[in-house]
Formats: C-alpha cells, sequence, structure tokens
C-alpha cells in the first residue's frame, strides 16, 4: 500500500482517480505472498522471460547464422536440436513431476520429502542423461560409419552436454516449484543463449573458424556455466530455506507421476522438434539452415497462444474445481461458464495470431534475409507452416482445458497419434516434395493434433470448442469423475455423435 498511498500524495487530481485504482488493483500481485497472486505473478514474470529470450534467441541465431553461413548453421542446428530434445526426454518427466509434489509437500510441512526430492531429482538427472550419452557415444563408435562425417565431431560435442541440459530443466522445474521465476526461466532463456554467441563471437575473434565443431564447444561450454552456476545458487536457496535434516525419498511415488508427464511432455516435444530433425537425416545442412531459419520466424506466432493458456489454464481449473462434480442436478451453469471462457479464449488466441501472423509474413522476406540471402528461398515455408499455426489457433488452448479436466491419459494418446502423423507425412513429402513437404508435413501434423483435442474436447465437455462457436446453451449430463478422467455425456443428438 505504501506506493498507492505514496501516489495519492503526489498526483495531481485528475490523473490520481485514473490512476490509483489501476495501481491498487496491480500492487498486490506484486507484492502478496498470497498463493493466487504468486502464481499470478509468476505467470507475468514467465511470459516477460519468455518474450525477451524469443527476442535474444532470434538475434543470435541471425547473427550466427550470418557468421557461419547456411551450411555450418544447418550443422550446428540440427546437432543442437536433437541435444536439447535428448536431454530434456533424459528426465523422465522428474523436472515437472518436482512442480506437483513440492508444494503439496510444503503445504503439509513435510520438509523431510521436500529434502529427499530436490536432492534426488538432481541426481537421478545427471545419472540418467550421463547412461544416456555413453549409450550415444556407443552408438556413434558403433555405427559412426552410416553418419554423415560432418556430423560426428559436433555430435560428440553434444553428448557431453547433455548431462547439464538435463540438470538445468530439473532446477528449472525445482525453482518453478518454489515459485521463484526469475532463478527458474532466465539461465536457460536468457542466460545460457547470451553465452552462447558471446562465447561464439570471442572463440572467431581469437581466431578459431566459423563452423559447426566452434559454435557447439561454445554452446557446450555455455551449457556448463549457466548449469553449474543455477545449480550453486538454487542450492544455497534450498538450504536457506530448509534447514539441515533427515530427509525422505518415495521414489516410486514420484516415478508413478513423473512418467505419464514424461509420455505427455515427451510427445508434445517431440512434435514440436521432430520436423527438423527429420529435415536433417533427410536432407543436406543448408536445407536443415533454411527451414530452421523460415520455422524459427514463423514461431513468433506461438507467443500468442503462449500467453493465453498461461491465462486460460486457472479459469479451467477454477470454473471445473466449481461444478459439483458428481452431484446430480448440479453445475449447469459453471458448465455454461466453462464454454464461455473456452470459446472466448479461442478467439483470444485466432484473432491475435491472424493479426500476428500476417504482419510477420509481410515482413517475411526482410526477416529471412537477415539470416542471410540464401535464406529468403524458405518464405514460401513460413506461409505453409501458418496455415498449421492457425489450424491450432483455431481451437484455442484446447489441451490446456483438457488437463484441467484431468484428462492427462487421453493427452498421451492425442499427442501419440500427432507425433504419428506428423513422422508419416514427414517420411513420406519429405523425398518427394523436399523443404517444401517437411512444411506441408508439419502443418498437416498440427492440423490433425488440432482436430483430435476439437473432438476430445467435445467428447469430453460437451464443448463444440472454435473462434466462431457460440458457447454451449443446451442441457449436458452432470460430469461424473473416474479416476483421475472427468467425463461428460451431451444430451443433445447432435453432440452425441461426435
Amino acid at each position: 500500500m505504501a506506493a498507492c498511498q505514496t501516489a495519492e500524495r503526489i498526483l495531481p487530481p485528475g490523473l490520481k482517480d485514473r490512476l490509483l485504482p489501476l495501481m491498487r488493483r496491480l500492487e498486490p500481485l506484486l507484492t502478496s505472498d498470497d498463493p493466487k497472486y504468486l502464481a499470478q505473478r509468476m505467470a507475468l514474470v514467465a511470459f516477460a522471460i519468455r518474450v525477451v529470450s524469443a527476442g535474444i534467441a532470434f538475434v543470435s541465431q541471425i547473427i550466427m547464422a550470418r557468421m557461419m553461413g547456411e551450411f555450418e548453421y544447418g550443422i550446428f542446428v540440427f546437432v543442437w536440436v536433437l541435444v536439447v530434445l535428448f536431454g530434456n526426454l533424459s528426465c523422465l518427466g522428474f523436472h515437472t513431476a518436482i512442480i506437483r509434489f513440492v508444494p503439496q509437500y510444503h503445504a503439509v510441512n513435510a520438509l523431510e520429502e521436500i529434502r529427499g526430492m530436490t536432492a534426488t531429482v538432481r541426481i537421478f538427472a545427471l545419472l540418467s542423461a550421463t547412461a544416456l550419452a555413453i549409450v550415444g557415444i556407443g552408438g556413434l563408435v558403433a555405427f559412426g560409419d552410416l553418419v554423415n562425417g560432418y556430423y560426428l565431431v559436433p555430435l560428440y560435442l553434444g553428448i557431453f552436454a547433455l548431462p547439464m541440459i538435463a540438470l538445468g530443466d530439473v532446477m528449472d522445474g525445482t525453482s518453478r516449484a518454489h515459485s521463484w521465476a526469475v532463478s527458474a526461466l532466465s539461465p536457460t532463456y536468457i542466460v545460457r543463449p547470451v553465452l552462447i554467441l558471446a562465447f561464439m563471437v570471442g572463440a572467431v575473434w581469437a581466431g578459431a573458424p566459423s563452423t559447426a565443431q566452434t559454435a557447439m564447444i561454445a554452446a557446450m561450454v555455455a551449457t556448463y556455466v549457466a548449469s553449474v552456476g543455477q545449480f550453486f545458487i538454487l542450492t544455497w536457496r534450498l538450504r536457506k530455506r530448509y534447514l539441515k535434516g533427515p530427509i525422505r525419498i518415495e521414489f516410486r511415488t514420484w516415478l508413478r507421476v513423473a512418467l505419464p508427464i514424461f509420455l505427455i511432455e515427451g510427445f508434445g516435444f517431440m512434435l514440436t522438434n521432430s520436423d527438423v530433425v527429420l529435415v536433417g537425416i533427410a536432407l543436406d545442412p543448408e536445407s536443415v539452415a533454411i527451414y530452421f531459419a523460415a520455422a524459427k520466424t514463423m514461431a513468433l506466432v506461438h507467443f500468442v497462444m503462449f500467453a493465453v493458456k498461461a491465462a486460460a489454464a486457472p479459469r479451467f481449473s477454477a470454473a471445473i474445481g466449481q461444478e459439483g462434480m458428481g452431484q446430480p442436478g448440479t453445475g449447469q451453469s459453471n458448465r455454461q461458464k466453462l464454454s464461455v471462457i473456452a470459446i472466448e479464449s479461442a478467439r483470444w488466441c485466432f484473432w491475435p495470431s491472424l493479426a500476428v501472423g500476417g504482419c510477420v509474413l509481410a515482413s517475411g522476406s526482410f526477416l529471412l534475409s537477415l539470416f542471410g540471402p540464401a535464406f529468403v528461398s524458405g518464405y514460401p515455408l513460413m506461409a505453409i507452416l501458418f496455415a498449421g499455426i492457425m489450424a491450432k489457433a483455431f481451437i484455442g488452448p484446447a489441451e490446456a482445458l483438457l488437463t484441467m479436466g484431468g484428462q492427462q491419459a487421453l493427452c498421451v494418446k492425442l499427442y501419440a497419434a500427432a507425433l504419428a502423423a506428423n513422422l508419416a507425412l514427414n517420411v513420406t513429402l519429405i523425398p518427394v516434395f523436399g523443404l517444401t513437404g517437411a512444411a506441408m508435413a508439419t502443418a498437416g501434423a498440427m492440423m490433425v493434433e488440432a482436430t483430435l483435442l476439437h473432438l476430445a474436447v467435445r467428447h469430453t465437455f460437451g464443448i463444440r470448442l472454435f473462434a466462431f462457436a457460440a458457447p454451449q446453451s443446451g442441457p449436458v449430463d452432470t460430469a461424473y469423475q473416474d479416476g483421475d478422467q472427468i467425463q461428460t455425456r451431451p444430451m443433445d443428438a447432435e453432440a452425441s455423435r461426435s
């Protein structure tokens, strides 16, 4: 309240009347320790960091592409995507499971379990990623003849970064579990990309060649510096918050929760990155570079979905929680409210995505030319990818609605089906149409994903979820809970046919 009181004294009357109500609403968000405001503050900080990170990543990729040229840049992009992908997967879901358990333990003052889990996830991530790295090195030694020679050394270098990628991910999750948004996101999304660029520029300035090998060394060193620094800072904060004492390890309980998360996030993460990997396997490094630049530029549109999802998920959770699960004759007004929130979120995804995407496409040739003259040939790919992005924007944050409704198992099946479609389309279309086929496959997989999510939401909640839909007004049977899955049965004949 101090800021409001100060503003009340110094602001002129007209400005005071306009600003004070806004300041009174914002002050709890910025200063309160209430869990609701902590969650909102973390979402706000997370979004700000991701926006800044997107700008840093875009600029740094332009600089590195200019320094290296499309061939070497394509090698680096392909290997680095593989490293980040397998580093994340090697956590086996523990980097997200800790976000679920620590707040629950904290609510009942279960300090022994908190000490045990915060220590266990770091050790597990290091051991799991190290084991994967050993398998990777063995695979390269045994089957290196099947890999193009220009990929071998960067792949070896990337493998050594796997344990630090995994450690960074679980420390990210540990910080999120404590609502430490800056220490959770800044090492991965700001510090590491800045260090990669700085080390690369420094190495070239000192006389090193502008090659993928140099870039991978810079990335490996940057990853170690960022992860080790984050480790010491996080360890200090945990020791400051939890005094030294006994620990309790409930590994089987944690694993039972982590594995379904691993499947959901693993399928989603592979779906996001599989196109770059498959292009790298099927085509030359120049093609990888051009495709990655087009996809990276078009990915700016995804921040609309990111923002809407962050805002919609708590609203979905609240509406579902108020619905009167399992109580016959209750929940109709809240079901109507859930329908309104879902369709409103879809509209907030669709129209801003259309506007942002239109601006990106309008300036697409210029943006791609920043990477280098050869990259402008990727402009048609941007238009194809935009069609897929708009298909997802058309139904809004449907996966958040399903997740908040307890439909994790269904989400696993949907993402697995979308990933299978993505792989099948890429394998079929890339040999025939090259980069255009890769973009068509990715856009097609997004359309499949959007269709499956729409059908799942309609079957589960009786909501026709797309941007132009009217909120559900007809009667819907009360939701019933079956274990962790919440299902509904629409009473109207048209909905029941879906």
